[in-house]
């Protein structure tokens, strides 16, 4: 994100086409309205002046534009919603009694929404709370999901107030993470070893598949 965030949700973002009367043959009519929980949160704030960005994806259809539009309208960040070329964009048509309550009947079999495979964070967000509970509760919901989890240590050393604390707060995400991307220096930071070799062996042996040591 190239501006500064007040506000960032994931999740879906979906199209609920409401009851909203009959036609002239009796029949019932929907009502095409954007949705989706998270995106309706965003919504609220960005009226009350916070800055917002949505995280997710729609299909790349008609109702997946309908949604992008509608939330640039409302002043929300989509540069990190994805238009999915392979899934439609999730739809619920929802049915209202004649006490009010609402009938959910959904088309995500599966939706766009449900169609985010992995899940990439870093380091910088662990220096300060509560940005570090909440990338630890993310990645952990991620893991738990079954999403394949990337991680890059990204190692600045005035973010830190010592570098062994550095060093143990980045090695304490190692064990979620796949695939991991760490430069020469941060290898042998995080492991102690001498060589990148040796300390590619060692990260491997702290629970990811792969492991890419970058050099300068």
């Amino acid at each position: 994100m190239e501006k500064n965030i007040d506000i960032a949700a994931l999740g879906e973002l979906l199209i609920d086409f409401t009851e909203a009367g009959t036609g002239a043959d009796g029949m019932r009519l929907f009502e095409q309205n954007p949705g989706g929980a998270p995106a309706n949160l965003l919504t609220v704030a960005s009226h009350m002046g916070y800055r917002t960005e949505f995280i997710g994806k729609v299909g790349k259809d008609m109702h997946g534009a309908f949604l992008k539009k509608t939330l640039e309208k409302e002043n929300i960040g989509v540069s990190n919603l994805m238009e999915d070329d392979h899934y439609f964009t999730t739809l619920a048509f929802v049915a209202i009694d004649e006490n009010g309550e609402r009938e959910f009947s959904f088309a995500r079999k599966p939706g766009a929404d449900t169609q985010l495979r992995i899940f990439h964070f870093g380091s910088l967000s662990l220096t300060d709370q509560p940005a570090k509970d909440a990338t630890v509760a993310a990645v952990t919901c991620a893991k738990e999901a079954g999403a394949l989890i990337s991680y890059d240590p990204n190692y600045r050393a005035t973010l830190w107030s010592s570098e062994a604390e550095a060093a143990e707060n980045m090695k304490s995400m190692i064990s979620y993470a796949d695939v991991m991307k760490v430069s020469d220096e941060e290898s042998l930071l995080l492991t102690g070893e001498t060589t990148y070799e040796a300390a590619a062996d060692k990260l491997l042996a702290m629970g990811p598949k792969l492991i890419a040591v970058t050099l300068g």
